[in-house]
């Protein structure tokens, strides 16, 4: 982009231009914007003049961006976003809000956290929404990059070690994470499972039949990991990407999964479950919110950050007297309930 461009370059193009990156469609950013399609389109024939590039060319029912676009886009957004933070910071008072909060995180998650998140968004914030998206990867940065979510919250391994490496070398990671919980994992079946009510040793548990939760469909996790390590396997004759899927299958069947210890309480089949111990080490499971450094100082978001946070504990204060194997929690109930 030359000078004289720069000079008589109109900012709205720029708007027009992040809004059609965000949806790669140009009929819903021209509803998002307020504006007819033509105008859409006219706005960025106006900044292809200015960049010298296509910009998006069509690909079924949206647009694809070229590779000039992408490397632009994050410039862009991030000057748009300073720009309204500056002109408007503004105070968010949760009692008066209309937002529309957009989180992405699993089912196991999902089933801990969001009857705590509606306690409160119905007490502190009751004409504010939320939505709940999947997430279906371990690296939710682009979710949060292209404004699909304003938080993801899971477990991220890969991508908070780059963010500690990007520390290290003094730099400003694009993105921030905060720890909400320590997960465990434990071996599921179902309650008249031959191995039910017992330890499971390496060899036991690697010779029966497996089912696995995968976010990507790959058949291979981080318990696979763990045993190829030790060079082991197991058999894995099942992937799903759910966890409450994974938990009505194995209460049918004589599969055994891997479910977080918190999450079997929460599926309502508890009855038909049996859990113990998984009988190899695996690595720490965390549990973090992760957003984009663009949104760290707006109230509303900061709001959510800590909802989320609340919402977090009020999950553990309703899971914490379940964590006992329920085979045991079953001998400790009254042989009959009123």
């Amino acid at each position: 982009m030359n000078n004289l461009n720069f000079r008589t370059l109109d900012l709205n193009l720029l708007r027009v231009f992040d809004e059609v990156m965000a949806e790669r469609n140009l009929t819903r950013a021209a509803h998002n914007l307020a504006m007819t399609q033509p105008a859409v389109s006219n706005a960025l024939r106006r900044l292809r003049v200015v960049v010298g590039d296509e910009l998006v060319h069509r690909a079924g029912y949206g647009v694809e961006p070229t590779p000039a676009a992408l490397a632009l886009w994050p410039t862009v957004r991030d000057a748009l976003h300073l720009l309204r933070e500056s002109l408007a910071p503004g105070t968010f008072e949760p009692g008066s809000a209309r937002n529309a909060f957009v989180l992405a995180m699993a089912d196991a998650t999902a089933a801990k956290l969001v009857p705590g998140l509606m306690d409160i968004f119905e007490s502190d914030a009751p004409g504010a929404n939320l939505r709940v998206l999947p997430l279906t990867t371990r690296d939710p940065r682009e979710m949060l990059e292209s404004g699909l979510a304003d938080l993801a919250i899971g477990h991220f391994p890969g991508v908070l070690a780059e963010l500690g490496a990007l520390h290290l070398q003094e730099r400003n990671p694009h993105f921030l994470h905060q720890r909400l919980y320590d997960g465990e994992y434990v071996v599921v079946m179902r309650r008249g499972h031959p191995l039910a009510g017992q330890a499971i040793s390496l060899d036991t548990y690697c010779a029966a039949r497996h089912l696995l939760v995968s976010f990507s469909g790959r058949p291979f996790g981080f318990v696979d990991e763990a045993l190829a390590a030790l060079s082991r396997q197991r058999r894995v004759v099942l992937t799903v990407n759910q966890f409450f899927t994974a938990g009505r299958v194995v209460a049918n069947t004589d599969l055994l999964t891997v479910l977080p210890r918190h999450f079997v309480g929460a599926t309502g089949m508890e009855e038909e479950l049996a859990m113990c111990e998984l009988p190899l080490a695996v690595p720490a499971v965390h549990v973090d919110a992760l957003w984009h450094r663009n949104a760290t100082h707006n109230g509303a978001h900061r709001w959510l950050r800590q909802t989320v946070e609340r919402a977090s504990a009020i999950g553990f204060r309703a899971t914490r007297p379940n964590d006992a194997p329920a085979a045991k929690r079953s001998r400790r109930r009254p042989a009959s309930k009123p």
